[in-house]
């Protein structure tokens, strides 16, 4: 439903990196969470959101993709 890469943000990795370990101390492992692309939920018309048997994924060239399936309680 979603594509977008690091480049379509709104601030680069390194400036989002030196804002946030500014007020916080970073340590390895730790995960910046910066929002979504375009083209989810109630942006969409209509609406449409993530439901049992769904996949998300998620990669970072060079390293893997995180590969998710979606699951009701």
């Amino acid at each position: 439903m979603q594509d977008a890469t690091t480049n379509d943000m709104v601030f680069r990795v390194a400036q989002l990196i030196s804002i946030v370990s500014e007020s916080i101390t970073l340590s390895p492992g730790d995960i910046i969470v910066t929002g979504t692309p375009a083209g989810v939920g109630m942006a969409r018309n209509p609406p449409l959101f993530m439901k049992h048997g769904d996949v998300c994924e998620v990669e970072i060239e060079g390293i893997g993709t995180l590969r998710n399936v979606v699951r009701d309680e």
